[in-house]
């Protein structure tokens, strides 16, 4: 019974070490996305990339999202895995993006 509470401790306790190094990161796109391909060709690229942990492109508001292992990249490797496939990709300041946000509820 010590061991399997034991376990279950340590699992716990490495889910948390993990998830305190995922971070967040708001891209815009030249060209921006505008159609269900644009989105396809991102996600199903930048997926590969090393620490990526989820891709978020939205048509609305012309946004790419990522959550990614801070550990394992950072936001210049992903400005670089935009480019493999003829992105540009700028990394869009928090203020501005929850503009953005506004904008669409309206």
């Amino acid at each position: 019974m010590k061991k399997l509470v034991l376990l279950t401790f340590a699992v716990f306790l490495a889910a948390l070490v993990q998830a305190q190094n995922i971070k967040e990161v708001v891209f815009t796109t030249e060209p921006e996305i505008e159609c269900q391909n644009c989105v396809k060709k991102i996600k199903d690229n930048l997926r590969f990339e090393k620490g990526v942990k989820a891709i978020d492109p939205d048509l609305n508001t012309k946004l790419v999202t990522i959550q990614y292992d801070s550990e394992k990249t950072n936001p210049e490797n992903l400005i670089k895995a935009f480019a493999k496939i003829k992105y540009k990709a700028t990394v869009v300041e928090p203020d501005k993006k929850d503009k953005e946000d506004k904008k669409d509820k309206r």
